[in-house]
């Protein structure tokens, strides 16, 4: 593929950039060659190469979810200052 003014101000439209005519030439050069290392890795024979799904073969060490007894609700509230209706009451942060 051949990397064209055009493909540049397309692409630095697409990218909403504001290319000055240098920053263009250099974006050309790496562009190309971008594809040309994309040109080398195909040519790799891949066939007998098992897909990677991620780069760190770990399992889910996550544990399982298990209903277990709560903390009592007199418990918590013990160390209120206030309590209203078996809940924490606590001063308006916010007036209407």
């Amino acid at each position: 593929m051949e990397i064209t003014p055009e493909t540049i101000e397309y692409i630095s439209t697409l990218a909403n950039l504001k290319l000055k005519e240098e920053e263009k030439v250099q974006t050309k050069k790496d562009l190309e060659q971008i594809l040309e290392y994309i040109g080398i890795i195909q040519e790799l024979d891949t066939k007998s190469i098992e897909p990677l799904t991620h780069i760190v073969q770990q399992k889910n060490v996550f544990r399982e979810d298990e209903v277990k007894e709560s903390i009592n609700r007199e418990q918590i509230l013990k160390n209120a200052p206030v309590i209203k209706e078996g809940c924490f009451t606590v001063p308006k942060a916010v007036d209407a």
